[in-house]
């Protein structure tokens, strides 16, 4: 299954109107590619005031609405595209799911970090799946206590100008008035009918009689339309202890899972400094702390290429087998890493990869002549495969900003609806390590990751803000489960080391090491509006060299990106770019275009 932009067989056939081909240190892109794509397909924006980047254009205008008209904060404007791209993105996201947000406010030097991620029912075991492992994936015991409702909650309830129930209205409209079904809705129904069509929720909503709906048909989602009205008029207390809490238990229950009303009520938003990494390349990182094992991979990662004294001017195809060979050692290293409040010992480990001796001991491991087995990594757990996420940034005209990532897990969560309430409920239990998933095929388990009741999942997410003497230059994140980590890696080298404008540094193709098996995937993708991305031959035939097993992938991380650039001493522009890979679009509060 799959949460995110894949290339599908019209696609593939379409000749494409603009070719991408380059690299992690991509050549520039000609002023008619420029061209073409900004005023063609709209996947940047500028503001002096307020910008949104996210995966629907629907979404991110919406939430520009909140910073302009209605004169919203950035969380503000948070609560309301998050809502949204639950409604028309619903195989990625949705108020059954959780998320992580990094706020930052133009006033206080440390951001917010707010952990919404679901929580393992207190019914839960480590054993649970045991002789039954396909249901920690999809069904009724794969469902996790969602957080998404509670964590925007009290974050608005922090950062918060605009009345709640504005910033909720339009989902309600969207979900009651129905929307067109867009291309990557329509793809994520394509590739998982027999789940759709098998689950009557989700068939009362996204087919018409026996045909699921496709681009451009018109979706309601009535249920989720009342649902919502009560979580406007009332808060988080109907969807936590009230009557939407009694319907969506009722629900799950009946359906054989575990869920319960003491679950609901009694879950709890993690409320902390966002964790900070110092002069990472010359910049502030502001992040999310484990079970999300990003901040701390990103860290070690950078740790790691800055031990090469000239990082700027290494021969591109060299420069992306070192990031390749990093990448790998922290795919490894990240799964001792695990929610704190359950594992003893996480504090240590994070701060034994940040630490500049276990980046040289990396450093010396590397070399610039071959790639080597997964042994040589030091992989001792099996990997972790979360999927189905959504990002996105936003930047208000006082520079406050969120940067927040959101999950159902796989496509469509657990493939159940709550017929009651119309809400998607995520499939997030995979996200746990299964002790009884042991073969001679693959790697044990992580026990730090066994499930216990009320624990927090690792996650792959890696919601950042960047910052450099004390002021705000970008705001970044991605979406794709195992795809988000060298997504955002090769992105932020891309520009603010690299020195790419923000949509060429997300627009270039991308390489995604695996260990299990030992190859490097890379890109050679048709997107949504026909262009096509692609690693150049000449670098392709460079890895071979170093020993790399290539394979193409039409799928990778989604990025969104927000950079803040000086003007001169009393203006700073706000630029937004959203990934094609997706068919996102980003929005201004004053609705200017570059």
């Amino acid at each position: 299954m799959v949460a995110f932009l894949s290339t599908t067989e019209p696609e593939i056939n379409r000749k494409p109107s603009c070719i991408i081909s380059g690299f992690l240190f991509s050549r520039k892109l000609s002023a008619q590619d420029t061209e073409t794509i900004s005023n063609e397909k709209e996947p940047v924006v500028t503001s002096e005031n307020g910008v949104v980047a996210s995966d629907h254009k629907t979404c991110s205008e919406i939430g520009a609405d909140v910073l302009g008209r209605l004169g919203g904060t950035a969380v503000d404007a948070a609560v309301a595209v998050a809502f949204c791209l639950g409604v028309m993105n619903p195989s990625s996201s949705g108020i059954g799911g959780g998320s992580l947000m990094v706020v930052s406010s133009s006033s206080v030097s440390v951001a917010t970090a707010y952990d919404m991620r679901q929580t393992a029912p207190l019914a839960s075991s480590q054993d649970m799946f045991e002789n039954r492992e396909e249901e920690r994936v999809v069904g009724p015991l794969s469902i996790a206590v969602p957080g998404e409702i509670a964590g925007l909650y009290k974050a608005w309830q922090t950062h918060g100008r605009v009345q709640w129930k504005l910033l909720v209205e339009p989902s309600i409209k969207l979900a009651r008035e129905g929307f067109e079904v867009g291309s990557h809705l329509a793809f994520a129904l394509s590739k998982n009918e027999d789940m759709i069509k098998n689950d009557p929720g989700l068939k009362s909503v996204f087919t018409n009689g026996d045909e699921l709906l496709k681009k451009g048909d018109i979706c309601y989602n009535l249920k989720l339309a009342e649902t919502l009205e009560a979580v406007a008029e009332r808060g988080m207390k109907a969807f936590y202890e009230e009557d939407v809490a009694e319907k969506l238990v009722n629900d799950v229950l009946e359906a054989g899972g575990i869920m319960t009303m003491e679950d609901l009520k009694s879950y709890e938003v993690k409320v902390t400094d966002a964790m900070v990494i110092d002069d990472v390349m010359g910049y502030k990182i502001q992040g999310m702390w484990p079970p999300a094992c990003g901040t701390t991979g990103f860290g070690m990662v950078m740790n790691v290429l800055e031990r090469y004294k000239k990082v700027k001017d290494t021969d591109e195809n060299l420069g992306l087998h070192r990031v390749i060979e990093v990448m790998k050692h922290m795919v490894a290293a990240r799964m001792d890493l695990a929610d704190p409040a359950y594992a003893n010992g996480i504090s240590n480990v994070v701060d034994n990869l940040l630490s500049k001796s276990y980046a040289e001991r990396i450093h010396n491991k590397i070399s610039d002549h071959t790639t080597f087995p997964p042994e040589y990594y030091l992989n001792r757990y099996n990997q972790l495969e979360d999927q189905g996420t959504t990002h996105f940034c936003v930047v208000d005209k006082d520079r406050n900003a969120v940067s927040m990532t959101a999950t159902i897990n796989y496509a469509f969560g657990s493939g159940f609806m709550s017929p009651s309430t119309g809400v998607i409920l995520n499939g997030q239990m995979e996200d746990f390590s299964i002790p009884s998933l042991v073969s001679s095929n693959s790697l044990p388990p992580a026990p730090a990751n066994y499930i216990a009741p009320k624990k927090r999942a690792l996650s792959s997410k890696m919601p950042l803000i960047i910052t450099k003497d004390n002021e705000l230059v970008g705001v970044l994140g991605a979406s794709g489960g195992p795809y988000i980590f060298p997504a955002m890696i090769q992105v932020f080298l891309n520009h603010f080391v690299f020195k790419m404008s923000p949509l060429e540094a997300v627009q270039s193709p991308r390489v995604y090491p695996k260990l299990k098996p030992n190859k490097v995937l890379y890109e050679d993708m048709t997107v949504y509006n026909g262009d096509h991305i692609k690693l150049k031959e000449e670098t392709q035939e460079f890895l071979k060299t170093r020993g790399h097993e290539l394979e193409v992938t039409s799928v990778g991380g989604i990025v969104q990106l927000i950079v803040q650039s000086r003007v001169d001493d009393s203006k700073t522009v706000l630029t937004a770019v959203s990934d094609l890979r997706k068919d996102g679009k980003p929005a201004a509060s004053d609705a200017s275009l570059v």
